[in-house]
């Protein structure tokens, strides 16, 4: 019982933060289109989520995971990618070139669907070989980030100028490759790293169903 509360309670702070970070990126945004499309993922996703809950609730893991991802889509609709106040620090401290954080984003859009297209295709029993999962996620992963890059393109065809904040690409010719890059990168260490903890929730879940349905 008490295990099941703090579980409770740690969830139910995990909504919270989301919801209170998610409301604050709406306050005085520097760019309300950016910030529109920048978190209409995170509505759409919220909406998801509490539909399918009863029916496919996903492992604690996923959860946590997809709530930090929400955070960084929020954060970034807020101040837009190319003007995040730390990663401006970052960028003057150490003289780089261009304000990182949209690669913090596109790295979390490979790590956080690995987890999610994983327990997908593990619990559909959709592929038991374990070489071919990883492979499959990766790949999916990698055409999540491709989709991203068109709707990226598609807003920039119909929006023109307005929609610089939104691509951020900061004069990169090459921003589109390297989004697609670290979201490649995030699938594979998202597996690499996450995967018996993964496997370890899964199990534990696919018990309670089973005791469930008994």
């Amino acid at each position: 019982m008490g295990h099941s509360n703090k579980i409770e309670s740690g969830t139910a702070l995990l909504i919270g933060l989301t919801v209170g970070v998610f409301f604050w990126s709406g306050i005085r945004p520097r760019d309300a289109l950016t910030w529109a499309l920048e978190v209409s993922p995170v509505i759409l996703g919220g909406i998801f989520l509490c539909v399918t809950r009863g029916r496919f609730p996903l492992t604690r893991l996923s959860y946590v995971l997809i709530a930090f991802h929400m955070m960084i889509l929020c954060v970034g609709g807020h101040y837009t990618y190319a003007e995040v106040p730390l990663f401006n620090w970052v960028r003057d401290t150490f003289g780089l070139a261009r304000n990182h954080y949209d690669r913090v984003g596109h790295f979390a859009q490979g790590f956080v669907p690995a987890i999610l297209v994983r327990e997908v295709l593990i619990r559909k029993r959709v592929v038991s070989s374990r070489g071919w999962l990883f492979f499959i996620v990766v790949c999916v992963c990698l055409a999540i980030s491709a989709a991203y890059e068109f709707v990226e393109w598609g807003t920039a065809l119909v929006a023109g100028g307005k929609s610089e904040a939104f691509l951020g690409t900061q004069g990169d010719p090459w921003d589109t490759q390297n989004d697609m890059w670290m979201a490649l990168w995030g699938a594979f260490i998202a597996q690499l790293t996450l995967a018996r903890k993964h496997d370890r929730q899964l199990d534990r879940q696919r018990g309670e169903r089973e005791e469930t349905s008994q």
